[in-house]
């Protein structure tokens, strides 16, 4: 039923507390985890910094945080893959749905609220909302 899960991550505290329970899913149904990682082009500054330098950074970031799950999912036996990509976060999680025959998405919410979330959006919001898959969204303990 779950055969290929898609875990998209951003380094918070929110993001981290999703992983245990990808991996029990992952565990229970034997699927593949597909640990995701964007770029966030579309913010503020990153895609005008001369050279790239803050793109390339977040890239190698979003890297070592990709492969550090991926470590983890194979240490308790789970197949897992990870990539970074660089973009619109929302619109790289939905093309990589598509790409990747992913069945469900499991991913963090960040509890924006008020104003900012009306101005803002979030990411788990849009993606829940034009998701093709099922979404499972883990909110951050407090």
């Amino acid at each position: 039923m779950y055969d290929e899960i898609l875990l998209p991550v951003d380094g918070s505290p929110a993001s981290e507390q999703a992983i245990p329970h990808v991996f029990g899913f992952a565990e229970m149904y034997e699927s593949r985890v597909h640990v995701l990682f964007v770029a966030d082009t579309e913010h503020d500054g990153v895609g005008g910094i001369v050279g790239g330098e803050v793109l390339a950074t977040l890239e190698q970031e979003g890297q070592k945080l990709v492969d550090g799950i991926v470590e983890r999912a194979r240490n308790r036996d789970i197949d897992a893959v990870g990539t970074v990509e660089k973009g619109s976060p929302h619109k790289a999680i939905l093309d990589y749905i598509a790409d990747n025959d992913i069945d469900v998405v499991m991913m963090a919410t960040h509890g924006r609220t008020g104003i900012e979330r009306v101005l803002l959006g979030s990411v788990t919001e849009r993606v829940v909302r034009t998701s093709p898959v099922p979404v499972l969204t883990v909110r951050e303990a407090v």
